[in-house]
């Protein structure tokens, strides 16, 4: 999120909550999964694996691009109990025009009560294209995609990687965490990790805005039987300013997935 007016806190407050933030962020990655096994996979290869899904990935990126949904994004701040004060909420339909360019239909938007940020577009490019990022071959130079491990994540066993941009500092809104891949259909159910490298500033400057992202975990779902598409991603951190932090909680959904033509 971006923030332009900072406000004094006491430093061993201000450390607390950064250590509360990373675990957060931490939380809501491991949520769901089991113990991680360094153990590598016996029937294909890392590099195998790396392959396979992202076939597949162009699958359900071109069939992704040809299907309507419904966007509901919800952000909120928290303060120091844990209640809300701050929300933004937005409901939409996304779906296509008479020249079958996108189109994003606003059915619900009520007046955000965010005071201690805003949702500027890079955080909103995040929903609509960095969350839902499918790892192409086309995509795959831009990556440095290393094995992890095995590790069972709700009813389904994964094969784990880390993901890092291969230039961080030419590729600054590229995605870098981890990925789940399912063990038997190799196909990518499980994302966590920031969507883009966190822009810094010169604290020095007053007025100044700076964008920050929070870690997000994504899951992703089978629609008509043979797409994984993303349908749920959740943030919950406090992200940290030179001279303040704020509780951060979002909760995006993608859903009604069904198959449009271009009128």
């Amino acid at each position: 999120m971006s923030h332009r007016t900072f406000a004094p806190c006491a430093v061993f407050l201000l450390i607390t909550l950064m250590t509360s933030g990373r675990l957060r962020a931490q939380g809501v990655c491991d949520q769901g999964n089991g113990p991680l096994n360094p153990a590598f996979p016996t029937a294909i290869s890392p590099g195998g694996i790396i392959q396979e899904f992202a076939r597949k990935e162009a699958a359900f990126k071109a069939a992704r691009d040809r299907y309507g949904y419904t966007l509901d994004i919800t952000v909120q701040t928290l303060n120091s109990s844990g209640e809300v004060d701050g929300e933004f909420h937005q409901v939409s339909e996304m779906n296509f025009s008479e020249t079958g360019k996108r189109v994003e239909k606003m059915t619900f938007a009520p007046e955000s009560t965010l005071r201690r940020l805003y949702v500027s577009q890079d955080d909103l490019d995040d929903i609509y294209v960095r969350l839902p990022f499918a790892f192409t071959p086309e995509e795959l130079p831009h990556f440095t995609i290393t094995y992890a491990g095995r590790q069972r994540v709700d009813e389904l066993n994964t094969y784990v990687f880390n993901v890092s941009p291969v230039n961080a500092k030419k590729d600054k809104k590229l995605f870098a965490g981890r990925i789940w891949v399912d063990d038997l259909d190799l196909m990518i159910v499980k994302t966590c990790g920031r969507a883009r490298e966190e822009e810094t500033a010169d604290t020095t400057k007053k007025g100044i805005f700076i964008g920050l992202t929070p870690v997000f975990v994504t899951y992703r779902e089978l629609i008509a039987g043979q797409f994984w598409f993303t349908t749920y991603a959740r943030a919950d951190e406090i992200i940290r300013f030179p001279r303040n932090f704020v509780h951060l909680r979002e909760v995006v959904k993608y859903s009604n997935y069904k198959p449009l033509a271009p009128k």
